[in-house]
């Protein structure tokens, strides 16, 4: 794709408050966790803010975004409060999912954020579902699903792909390629590296952007979801990005060679960005300082916020489970 634009000081600062609220939520959520405040599976998204950031920025209200269990970044950049993220996190009935979700199915009906997915490429197939649904009712949204390139192996995304082509839907698929879906390394994984060409071979409009970028990745997601607003039918764009650590807080990491970690940590979306913003004049130091001390400050209210909250009562524990009587269902 063509270079990044010149950013203006305005949308720069408010990128790089995004990067830093979260970069600092994932870091408590990482301490929480050890601490034994969080629990269950939690997988960090240190290293990729730049998608999230990115693409979030480019996005409209009334558009749809689906994600999968790496979904923290995307929550906050879809405006979720930290306060009702951090108490999911913590299982608190106070969390956006009411402390049922925690880390991999943060939900927010009210922003259009639906969730985060356990099931690898499971949200593929509800975005389609989503994106038909507004293409039938002539509204102007916009679908997004974020998934990693381990999700293109699994039949849901031929199945999304050639359905969202087919129909021509105004879906945006988002794939978040971190290299290693889990512990394996695509190249070992999938005969076909090249995912634009995956993409390609659906018909789908496609387009590939780095993806520790948070102006490219603004830049590309600005123009694919323009493809798709102005009816162009479904894009593909590839997020070439890097997950600094392991798959989840359980994985031992055995599979990574340190010196690839380590040469991807020079390329650290927020360094690299605040570095050349320092170049640019879009700020000063006082001014990262500044944002710096204000997403500290966020995230300590949250974690305030997330350890006042309170546990669900045994007695609503069923509550939800079946339809209810009052909704036309079953009790």
């Amino acid at each position: 794709m063509s270079a990044p634009q010149a950013l203006d000081p305005d949308t720069a600062r408010a990128l790089l408050r995004q990067l830093l609220r979260i970069r600092r939520f994932e870091e408590q959520c990482a301490a929480s966790y050890s601490a034994g405040a969080i629990r269950g599976f939690l997988h960090l998204y240190i290293g990729e803010e730049a998608v999230a950031a990115g693409l979030c920025a480019m996005l409209r209200e009334e558009d749809a975004v689906f994600a999968t269990y790496r979904e923290h970044g995307h929550a906050l950049a879809r405006g979720v409060p930290m306060r009702g993220l951090m108490a999911e996190m913590y299982g608190k009935q106070e969390g956006c999912s009411g402390g049922r979700g925690g880390s991999m199915h943060l939900f927010d009906v009210g922003r259009r954020f639906f969730g985060g997915n356990a099931i690898v490429a499971g949200a593929l197939p509800l975005a389609v579902g989503c994106a038909l649904a507004d293409l039938r009712q002539s509204r102007p949204h916009v679908t997004v699903c974020v998934f990693g390139e381990g999700a293109m192996a699994e039949g849901e995304f031929h199945e999304a792909a050639n359905l969202a082509a087919l129909w021509g839907l105004p879906v945006l698929f988002v794939c978040e390629n971190n290299l290693y879906a889990m512990g394996t390394h695509l190249a070992r994984s999938e005969s076909e590296t090249d995912l634009v060409a995956k993409a390609h071979s659906y018909r789908l409009a496609a387009a590939s952007v780095d993806g520790m970028d948070v102006a490219a990745v603004r830049e590309a997601a600005g123009a694919a979801v323009a493809h798709v607003r102005g009816g162009g039918g479904p894009f593909f764009l590839e997020c070439r990005t890097y997950r600094f650590r392991a798959h989840s807080m359980f994985d031992p990491e055995l599979y990574r060679d340190p010196g690839e970690v380590a040469t991807w940590r020079t390329r650290d979306p927020i360094a690299t960005f605040v570095a050349r913003g320092d170049a640019a004049g879009w700020w000063n130091a006082d001014d990262v300082t500044s944002l710096r001390t204000e997403a500290d400050a966020e995230v300590a209210d949250a974690v305030t916020h997330a350890e006042a909250g309170t546990w669900e009562p045994v007695a609503t524990l069923t509550q939800d489970v079946y339809a209810s009587p009052a909704l036309g269902g079953r009790a």
